[in-house]
C-alpha cells in the first residue's frame, strides 16, 4: 500500500502540467476577463474583494496558489457562480 502511495506521488512530481496549473491558467483569464468587464481596476476589484492589490495581480498572473475562501471573495466581487471562475473560456485555450 505504501509502495503504491510513493509511486504515484513520484509520477505525479514528474509530470511537467498537473491538474492544478490548468485551473490556476483559466482562473487567471476568467478573472482579467470579468474584471475588464466591470471595468474595474486590479485595485477596485481587490477593494471589493477584500484583498491586496498585489494579490490579485499575482493571481492574474498565475504566481499564486489561491484558497478556496478567496476564490469565492473574487467570484463575489465580479458578480459570478465560483465555478465559473474555473471553467474553460469558450473558443480560448489558456497560454502557458
Amino acid at each position: 500500500m505504501q509502495r503504491r502511495r510513493l509511486e504515484k506521488v513520484q509520477q505525479s512530481a514528474k509530470d511537467p502540467h498537473p491538474p492544478s496549473i490548468q485551473a490556476r491558467e483559466f482562473l487567471a483569464a476568467n478573472v482579467r476577463l470579468l474584471r475588464g468587464a466591470l471595468g474595474y481596476s486590479q485595485e477596485e476589484l481587490a477593494f471589493e474583494a477584500g484583498l491586496h492589490r498585489t494579490f490579485v495581480a499575482h493571481v492574474e498572473r498565475r504566481a499564486r496558489n489561491i484558497s478556496l475562501d478567496n476564490v469565492e471573495r473574487l467570484a463575489i466581487a465580479l458578480k459570478v457562480p465560483v465555478h465559473e471562475l474555473l471553467m474553460p473560456i469558450a473558443g480560448k485555450t489558456p497560454t502557458t
